[in-house]
């Protein structure tokens, strides 16, 4: 694709679903395009977010600098602070906000109604109140829903097949968090449909992530499941080290836990999702269902469709390390033969 960007070819942007908006009467166009990212994080933990967003755009011809912009609003864990920098992103007159997570694709919501926003969660987007339908989502607002907060009961079914001796299993949760109560009560019943004992860990500090660990062995845990927080998706590093430390069997939802050296993860990808993000078109004759996995996610979407026509694709994918025994875990840990989709 030669030449200037339209904005009208910004404006077609992948989530994992895709977004086209028709330019408003009488708008302007700009000499380059600005994408507007919103992440209630920190940059350290979650840079990776931006190098995949950038790499997506660059895979179709986009390059940072020369024919588009990106600006960056990181609120390092203050969610009072997503209000003010989504008002700000709108200030600067973004062409598109992508919003990470259910709080900022929030505070995006509140900004503008106007402004398209491509938004990427782990939760329900209906329950969290940003779309109308998964099918239909309506609004200025459309994304890629992974529901990966749903899958805590697949990873202890995963981690049981692992771990095929443990009767205890340990959840580790954040109480501050609003699926934390859900969470549980979900986990329990599974657990007591497993025959197996749950022992519920809480954290909300890295010391108590510490303390987490340091209690399993008096709990006689023999295994471990991460709860979905984002506050421990910022913290893997620190995980990926005490279930070495406690030489632990740990199981998390998202494949970068693997990717650290993590012993398994059941869920997408965020480094995918936020690449996916950066996937623009300005055509693509077919149209796929939501959650397909054949062919490029950017054959997701139709350029002229409306953002209340898009549907959510939600990857899940078990990544494993395919040489558990050489972590000298307590516990004998097996293979997953024809169950994992990714060896790392």
């Amino acid at each position: 694709m030669g030449g200037r960007m339209k904005r009208r070819d910004l404006l077609t942007l992948l989530a994992g679903v895709g977004l086209a908006m028709p330019l408003p009467a009488g708008a302007q166009q700009k000499a380059t395009p600005v994408v507007g990212f919103l992440h209630f994080g920190s940059p350290g933990p979650f840079a990776y977010q931006v190098a995949a967003l950038r790499q997506g755009l660059r895979e179709t011809g986009y390059v940072e600098g020369q024919n588009v912009a990106i600006e960056t609003r990181w609120a390092d864990g203050h969610y009072d602070r997503l209000p003010a920098l989504a008002a700000d992103l709108v200030g600067r007159k973004v062409d598109v906000i992508v919003a990470s997570g259910p709080p900022s694709a929030s505070a995006a919501k509140n900004a503008t109604s106007t402004i398209p926003i491509v938004f990427s969660t782990g939760t329900d987007p209906i329950a969290d109140g940003l779309v109308a339908s998964l099918a239909r989502p309506g609004g200025n607002l459309t994304g890629v829903s992974i529901l990966a907060s749903y899958l805590a009961a697949k990873r202890l079914e995963l981690l049981s097949e692992m771990v095929p001796q443990a009767r205890v299993f340990a959840l580790l949760v954040n109480p501050n968090d609003a699926y934390t109560k859900p969470l549980v009560e979900d986990m329990q019943e599974a657990a007591r449909v497993k025959g197996v004992r749950l022992q519920i860990l809480n954290a909300s500090t890295e010391s108590e992530i510490d303390a987490a660990f340091a209690a399993l062995a008096d709990l006689h845990a023999d295994a471990l499941i991460v709860g979905d927080s984002v506050f421990f998706t910022a913290r893997r590093e620190q995980l990926v080290a005490l279930a070495s430390r406690y030489a632990v069997p740990v199981i998390e939802r998202w494949r970068e836990f693997t990717v650290s050296g993590g012993l398994i993860s059941y869920g997408p990808s965020l480094t995918d999702t936020n690449r996916q993000l950066g996937h623009l078109r300005r055509k693509n004759p077919q149209r796929r269902q939501a959650g397909r996995s054949a062919g490029p996610a950017a054959d997701n979407i139709r350029a002229g469709r409306q953002p209340q026509d898009r549907q959510s694709a939600r990857p899940h994918r078990t990544a494993v390390d395919p040489r558990p025994r050489r972590r000298g875990h307590r516990m004998k840990v097996r293979t997953l033969p024809g169950r994992a989709d990714e060896a790392l």
